[in-house]
């Protein structure tokens, strides 16, 4: 592509292109919004490519990239950043410049750690951190006010922070497969919570404010070691799927749970 028609393009996609490095045009598309990278085999950057000031979603996941340049931050108009599933082990501070973003996907990498500054990221209403190798997040997480989605599957948490419970907004709230022994009695401030995923952790048993949870449509508590849920459970008058598979419920507990919730899907 000649450089002058490369000036007006404004979506690129080199999805599965067997790509070991970034081309070396990148910069020659100056007007691109949308760049796919996805599927390649990408190990470095060409750092050419922050100087496309008008990109707004950046898809780089499935390649073996290490690292985040500090650079990232020169995507002042970025939306969307997807570089999941490639072996980063964590985040530069310069990601809290990238004050437009509201979907950050960094699932499936080494990342054990975020920077203060992803708190920032104001207008952020998605982050996918599954599979990775965190144990906490920062305290500042809680200024993410307007995060919807928070997905910390595959981690290493130990304990539910109460630093999470200020993200007023959030809806879904996924934490499967970490090693949670207990949730907070406050855990009812998460008002807004429609799906809430506990599945494969260590819980003994819920906190009973968890009936509070009006706004609750969905609840994973498979593969626990739970043997009874909180009275009241008529209270989740919006709950239509109630998964507790593999837990150690008596018989007489199954029956009380669905007499309970009539108009619920109750899995066990």
């Amino acid at each position: 592509m000649a450089k002058e028609e490369a000036l007006s393009v404004e979506q690129l996609s080199l999805r599965d292109q067997q790509l070991f490095n970034m081309p070396k045009e990148i910069d020659d598309f100056k007007s691109l919004i949308f760049l796919n990278m996805m599927g390649n085999s990408l190990e470095s950057w060409n750092y050419d490519i922050f100087n496309l000031k008008h990109l707004e979603v950046l898809i780089i996941k499935q390649n073996d990239l290490k690292y985040i340049p500090e650079e990232i931050s020169n995507f002042q108009k970025l939306i969307r950043l997807n570089i999941s599933t490639n072996k980063i082990t964590a985040l530069p501070k310069t990601i809290g410049s990238l004050t437009d973003l509201r979907f950050l996907h960094i699932s499936y990498n080494d990342i054990t750690s975020l920077p203060e500054t992803i708190s920032n990221c104001g207008n952020l209403e998605v982050l996918e951190l599954d599979h990775n190798q965190l144990r906490f997040l920062p305290k500042a997480i809680s200024n993410l006010k307007k995060l919807s989605t928070l997905n910390l599957g595959y981690n290493q948490f130990y304990e539910f922070d109460s630093d999470w419970l200020l993200i007023e907004e959030l809806k879904t709230l996924n934490l499967e497969h970490n090693s949670l022994k207990t949730l907070p009695h406050e855990i009812f401030k998460l008002s807004n919570l429609e799906t809430l995923i506990i599945n494969n952790n260590k819980l003994t048993e819920l906190p009973t404010n968890i009936v509070s949870l009006s706004k609750l449509e969905l609840l994973i508590l498979s593969n626990n070691s739970l043997t009874t849920l909180p009275d009241n459970l008529s209270k989740l008058t919006q709950l239509k799927t109630l998964i507790l598979i593999e837990n150690n419920f008596s018989k007489g507990e199954i029956e009380r749970i669905k007499k309970e919730l009539p108009n619920c899907n109750v899995y066990i």
